[in-house]
């Protein structure tokens, strides 16, 4: 005959608190705390929401458990946040419909400016983002106009592939009808008593005017060059906005530049052994070394700080076209569209016809 066991229930934990409730479960073997709060509804329907504390039998644990369940830190208090940045981001990455339409340099720009989004916003919901905190961030971005557009292009692109395309409850686009910087001025080229100027520059300003001016690629490419892309006569450079790496003849005066830096990192503008220095050094020692400049470029008649990093690589593409290169030849070199090519090669074309033409009447 087989004799059934009762266990005597323990006694009940002698610890109180306000929104404390201790629970004996059905078959179970110790009692089990909870933060219990009651209120009345609109209905007038009494109403309870109680949390599992798990204490583990540990008194000093069960009150960490109910004061943070007091101030509404506890676990089981937070939801995952729904509809946010970040999945939106992870969706519209993954819309093949999408991708497929766009160029691949267009998706780069576009990830970089995602990327911005999710440093700091991936777990927030987009419902939250308001009108008045894209338009004060776009305002603080005055003095980088192109990236503060880029911005409200960004925000507005997800919010309107979410709202359409995902069916998100979200309301009306923040960056919408928003007033843009728009576009901005060309960057001139460097004229001959700047370059002449770069000669003395500081180190850092020098060779990432050398390597702009050699290869034409965008300052940010060149400045993030490694040693190991120079090899013999050639180079190989980086069309970040086209995505492609291509080889190019390699300038005897470049070649100069890097055969005379120290052995070790491996980058031509380097932070470390193996990093870079970053766009906004480089940018920041050209800036200093700009200013220097006032009396020089008054003495020809003109103002230093107009001119930029970017101006360098117009001035590659102008020094090509007045050398008589056909726009082949200069997109060989600089990866730059046909169509900024053309522009280049008019402006170059039409100062040698005017010579050509003032000469004959001189004649």
């Amino acid at each position: 005959m087989t004799k059934t066991l009762n266990k005597k229930k323990p006694s009940k934990p002698r610890v109180s608190r306000k929104h404390l409730k201790w629970v004996w479960p059905r078959n179970g073997t110790n009692w089990v705390p909870y933060y219990r709060v009651t209120w009345i509804a609109s209905t007038g329907k009494r109403k309870e929401r109680a949390i599992k504390l798990n204490w583990e039998g540990d008194l000093k644990k069960l009150d960490q458990e109910y004061w943070a369940a007091d101030a509404g830190r506890h676990p089981a208090q937070h939801k995952e946040p729904k509809y946010t940045w970040g999945e939106c981001i992870k969706e519209w990455k993954a819309d093949k419909k999408i991708q497929m339409k766009l160029a691949a340099g267009t998706i780069k720009s576009y990830n970089r400016e995602f990327n911005k989004i999710l440093s700091k916003n991936a777990d927030k919901p987009m419902s939250t983002t308001t009108r008045a905190a894209i338009r004060k961030k776009h305002n603080s971005m005055a003095d980088t106009p192109r990236a503060a557009d880029w911005m409200l292009q960004g925000v507005s692109l997800l919010w309107n592939y979410a709202k359409n395309e995902l069916d998100w409850p979200l309301g009306d686009n923040p960056a919408s009808r928003m007033t843009k910087y728009g576009a901005q001025r060309e960057f001139p080229a460097w004229p001959d008593w700047l370059l002449d100027a770069l000669d003395e520059a500081p180190d850092t300003v020098r060779i990432a005017g050398g390597l702009i001016r050699f290869t034409g690629q965008r300052p940010s490419a060149a400045i993030g060059m490694l040693k190991s892309s120079f090899k013999g006569d050639w180079v190989t450079v980086v069309d970040e906005k086209g995505d492609e790496i291509f080889p190019i003849y390699c300038p005897e005066r470049l070649r100069k530049i890097v055969e005379d830096l120290p052995v070790g990192p491996r980058h031509v503008l380097a932070k470390s052994n193996t990093a870079p220095l970053s766009y906004s050094a480089v940018e920041k020692a050209f800036s200093a070394w700009r200013e220097t400049l006032t009396e020089l470029a008054m003495e020809h008649d003109d103002v230093a700080k107009k001119y930029s990093l970017h101006g360098l690589r117009k001035r590659a593409c102008v020094e090509l076209a007045e050398a008589g290169c056909s726009d082949a030849e200069i997109q060989a070199v600089t990866g730059q569209s046909l169509e900024i090519v053309a522009k280049y090669r008019k402006e170059a074309s039409r100062k040698m016809m005017s010579r050509a033409a003032q000469m004959k009447r001189s004649e």
